[in-house]
């Protein structure tokens, strides 16, 4: 079992949005569409945790790269992520010895 030694730094919407170089709008936008984590407190506050940032970031350089709206971009980051886990899986497996084992032999 591990502990975290300090608590993960939280951020409101407003510090979270200017560290992130977008419009408060956006990120409340975005927690709706499920695309980023937030927690809200009793008197409505959404914070963040630091490592949507990486989320943020990621949502940005794929709405810059296609063009998707943010629903869609919703669905490319659920594929990805479990594109990642099937490759991470894939690498763990131990593989027969002797080939590669995508390609046929016979």
């Amino acid at each position: 079992m591990t502990y975290a030694l300090a608590r993960p730094r939280r951020l409101d919407l407003e510090t979270f949005a200017r560290a992130a170089g977008v419009h408060p709008e956006l990120p409340r936008r975005l927690v709706v569409l499920g695309a980023l984590q937030a927690r809200t407190d009793p008197s409505g506050t959404l914070w963040f945790e630091e490592s949507e940032l990486r989320a943020m970031a990621r949502i940005q350089r794929l709405r810059a790269g296609f063009a998707l709206n943010y629903a869609a971009l919703g669905l490319v980051i659920d594929l990805l992520d479990r594109i990642a886990e099937l490759e991470a899986a894939a690498r763990t497996r131990s593989r027969p010895a002797g080939g590669t084992p995508w390609i046929s032999t016979g």
